[in-house]
């Protein structure tokens, strides 16, 4: 596993303002390891996977802004958790912290199940195996993002980080309803928290511009990403973005619905207003 990049960073010829984007849950390059010893079968495995979303922001750097997408998958360690999420129900040797509802729910940073609460493995993990995997994973996405980040505060003033997931339709039950219909787009700023309300206001208003029916941090409002990386006072932004898979993804197949293109058409369109949110300084007093 070692040989394999845990992230792969494209980044523009010319980067334009101070937007980036991240995909941490489309990975998937499945360790021999983890199929090895899972009690679920590759296409199970898959079924926690932001299957694709990677392809679906790849224009971004086309429009000036790096895509930062994980290599390896979810089910083998959870990019959007904290390293201190290690679940002592999975993994040997580690004491529970308090009550944290994800790790109770068996989605730590190393996850114990997938969708449907079907469990991954039969046994448990050793805390150096744990520690391996964010070592060699977790650890390196992070800083890439981290350096990503600085960049654009120090071209452009701020940073507008969005961190792109996909939601399964079910999820959507306790969405608000919006004219009647659920939403196709969930932005999560984590209730204003991560991002100014100016700036979470302009990309609601970015993707309502293609026809999408958007709500705001129901029923998600944000993860590890956006809670680590969204300090407003400070000039950094970040919003997560939550696209229903019904509209480009077969869930039983893991494959791209015939209306794939037509949403990454449109969401090319969304990717080019939103890197148009943060200018570039350096470029504007060139003017």
């Amino acid at each position: 596993m070692q040989a394999l990049a845990p992230y792969k960073l494209s980044h523009p010829a010319n980067p334009v303002g101070g937007v980036i984007f991240s995909s941490p849950h489309s990975g998937s390059a499945y360790p021999p390891e983890l199929l090895d010893r899972s009690r679920l079968n590759a296409l199970e495995l898959r079924t926690s996977e932001d299957a694709f979303v990677d392809r679906l922001f790849e224009s971004s750097p086309s429009f000036g802004a790096p895509l930062l997408a994980a290599t390896w998958p979810r089910a083998w360690v959870d990019l959007n958790r904290a390293p201190t999420e290690l679940d002592p129900a999975l993994i040997r040797d580690v004491r529970a912290r308090g009550l944290n509802q994800r790790v109770a729910a068996g989605l730590g940073v190393v996850p114990r199940i997938v969708a449907e609460g079907r469990e991954i493995y039969t046994g448990k993990l050793s805390l150096e195996e744990a520690q391996d995997r964010i070592r060699l994973a977790h650890a390196p996405f992070h800083a890439c993002l981290e350096a990503l980040i600085a960049a654009a505060v120090d071209r452009c003033g701020m940073a507008l980080l969005f961190d792109c997931h996909s939601m399964p339709r079910d999820a959507l039950r306790a969405a608000p309803r919006i004219g009647g219909r659920r939403p196709e787009i969930v932005l999560g700023d984590r209730f204003g928290a991560s991002a100014s309300r100016e700036i979470a206001g302009a990309v609601q208003t970015a993707f309502e511009s293609e026809g999408f029916l958007v709500a705001r941090n129901a029923p998600f409002a944000g993860g590890y990403i956006t809670q680590r990386y969204g300090r407003p006072a400070r000039s950094v932004h970040a919003i997560q973005i939550e696209i229903d898979r019904g509209l480009y993804l077969d869930s039983r197949r893991i494959a791209p619905l015939p209306e794939f293109d037509t949403l990454s058409g449109r969401l090319s369109r969304v990717i080019s207003r939103l890197v148009g949110l943060v200018p570039d300084l350096g470029a504007l007093a060139a003017e």
